[in-house]
């Protein structure tokens, strides 16, 4: 796989239509054909993005051969960029909100929400997963996460020496200010570039969406963030901001080790 200090990365913010898997691919389908072809590496759409953030598990949910995952399998290739993005999946009597990692050759890699939004009932629904995702892209070690998992630095902690930490998600507009001081301090804390991408727009239980997709630097400066609004946005990150960080303060080294159990 081929190397290279810069990362394209294309974030996507949008609204979604509730519980309407068809609608909701039909509406990515259109945003995803105004990207040209080769001019990204990676497309971030949100947390459940066929569906909104939904506990009706039982009706909307995919096996990982249906047509979420076909669609994203088709708009890698269609781009021939990474897309990544959550959806829910049926396995035998189990439901997961699974984020899944497709690339351009038709490969997919996945990764089940680890912490599950119980103020959300979201554990009664669906089954936590048991290990981190870590994937490799253009010499790029990532590591993609859900939502929630945000607000727990053990999981997120940067043992695989990644450089590039992802969130997707539906977080509400309430707690907004969360989202974006959390995202900063996993940056801070991790040394690495923090991308979370949100939604926006209402969903069918009357919570409201802000997005306030961001991009943070490992210094935990904010390099891009939108608020409100529908967007695509495409930003180069530069490996060589992380290297040169990273050596100037290797605080990095005196981090301590930890086994999660």
């Amino acid at each position: 796989m081929p190397t290279s200090p810069l990362l394209k990365v294309t974030l996507i913010q949008t609204s979604l239509v509730w519980e309407d898997i068809n609608a909701n691919l039909h509406r990515f389908n259109q945003l995803l054909g105004t990207i040209p072809k080769n001019s990204t590496d990676l497309v971030i759409l949100p947390e459940m993005f066929s569906t909104g953030f939904t506990m009706n598990a039982k009706l909307l949910g995919e096996s990982q051969q249906g047509k979420t995952v076909s669609f994203l399998k088709e708009h890698s290739k269609k781009l021939n960029a990474t897309l990544t993005g959550s959806h829910i999946v049926k396995e035998d009597t189990n439901y997961y909100n699974r984020l899944q990692w497709v690339t351009p050759n038709g490969k997919i890699k996945s990764y089940n929400k680890r912490h599950l939004f119980r103020m959300a009932k979201e554990e009664k629904t669906y089954t936590p997963g048991k290990e981190k995702l870590s994937v490799t892209l253009n010499g790029w070690k990532i590591c993609p996460l859900i939502c929630y998992d945000l607000r727990f630095p053990v999981w997120c902690r940067n043992k695989e020496k990644y450089d590039l930490l992802i969130f997707i998600a539906n977080w509400p507009e309430k707690r907004s200010s969360h989202w974006k001081l959390l995202l900063q301090a996993r940056a801070v804390e991790n040394q690495c570039y923090v991308i979370g991408v949100n939604r926006v727009g209402e969903d069918g239980n009357k919570i409201y969406y802000s997005g306030d997709s961001m991009l943070v630097d490992p210094k935990g400066e904010e390099l891009f963030h939108s608020s409100h609004e529908e967007i695509i946005k495409t930003i180069t990150l530069d490996k060589n901001f992380i290297t040169g960080y990273r050596n100037t303060f290797p605080a990095f080294r005196d981090a301590d080790n930890f086994d999660i159990r």
